[in-house]
C-alpha cells in the first residue's frame, strides 16, 4: 500500500511538473515566435523543445543515452512508439531542419496545438485518407525548397502489449515521393519504464539508438510492402535484443 501511494503521488507531481514546463515553455516559444516574426522555428524544434523535453525527462527521473545522431543531409527520420515517454524523447533528438508528421487529434490539445501551429508541424487526418494526401502533396514544395527533414511514427499511435505494431505506409511512401533516405530510431528502453498509454513512470535509462541510413532510390509502389515488411523485422529484432539483453544482465 505505501508503495502504491508513492508512485501515485510521484505520478501527480511529474503530471503537474510536465503540465507547468509545457506551459511555461509554449508562452515562451510564442515570445520568441512573435519577436523573431515566426523565423526561428528550426531553432525552437532543434534547441528550444530538446530543452524543454529534457527537463521533463530530468523531473520524470528518466536518462538518456545516445547511440549514433542525424545526419547532415534531409532524411525521413522514424521510430518506435510504445510509450507515453516517446513525446519528450522525440524532443530530445535534435533533428536538424525537422517537421514531425502528426495526427490532426493532438490540435484538440491546447498545448501542442500552439506549439506545433507555432512550429510548423503537419498534422493529418488518418482516417480521411484523400484530405491526408492533399495536405501532403501541398506540404512537399516547402520541404524541398527549404531542405526539411520529416520525422513519422510508423505505427500511427502508441502500441500496447509490448510488440512491434503495424507499419503503416505513410513514411515510406514519403521517402518514395521526397526522394529522401530513411533513417530508423529505436528508443529502447521506453516501453519498460512506461508502457503504453500509462502516465506513470519508473525512474531509468533510455537508450535512443540511431541507425544505419536505410538508401531509398531503388523503392517503388511495387516493392514497397517488401521494404516495409524488411524494416519492421528490424524493429522487432531490436526489441527482442534489447529485452534479451534486460533479461540476463
Amino acid at each position: 500500500m505505501p508503495s502504491q501511494l508513492s508512485t501515485f503521488l510521484r505520478t501527480i507531481l511529474l503530471t503537474i511538473a510536465t503540465v507547468l514546463t509545457m506551459t511555461i515553455g509554449m508562452i515562451l516559444l510564442t515570445l520568441l515566435s512573435i519577436l523573431t516574426l515566426g523565423q526561428a522555428k528550426n531553432f525552437i524544434i532543434a534547441v528550444f523543445s530538446r530543452s524543454i523535453g529534457r527537463i521533463v525527462l530530468f523531473f520524470a527521473g528518466v536518462k538518456v543515452h545516445f547511440i549514433g545522431g542525424p545526419i547532415s543531409r534531409p532524411a525521413i527520420y522514424i521510430s518506435n512508439h510504445s510509450s507515453t515517454l516517446d513525446i519528450f524523447l522525440i524532443m530530445v533528438l535534435g533533428l536538424p531542419k525537422v517537421r514531425y508528421i502528426a495526427k490532426y487529434e493532438l490540435l484538440y490539445n491546447p498545448l501542442f496545438a500552439v506549439m506545433g501551429t507555432l512550429t510548423g508541424q503537419i498534422f493529418i487526418k488518418r482516417q480521411d485518407s484523400e484530405r491526408a494526401i492533399a495536405t501532403l502533396n501541398r506540404a512537399y514544395e516547402k520541404i524541398r525548397r527549404k531542405g526539411l527533414s520529416l520525422y513519422v511514427a510508423p505505427e500511427g499511435t502508441r502500441i500496447v502489449g509490448g510488440k512491434i505494431g503495424a507499419f503503416k505506409k505513410g513514411a515510406f511512401r514519403m521517402a518514395i515521393d521526397l526522394r529522401y533516405p530513411m533513417v530508423p530510431i529505436h528508443f529502447a528502453g521506453a516501453r519498460q519504464l512506461c508502457p503504453g498509454k500509462t502516465l506513470r513512470v519508473k525512474p531509468g535509462a533510455v537508450t535512443i539508438h540511431f541507425y544505419p541510413v536505410i538508401d531509398t532510390s531503388l523503392w517503388t509502389l511495387e516493392n514497397l510492402d517488401e521494404r516495409i515488411a524488411t524494416i519492421r523485422q528490424e524493429y522487432i529484432r531490436w526489441e527482442q535484443e534489447f529485452d534479451e539483453a534486460g533479461r540476463f544482465s
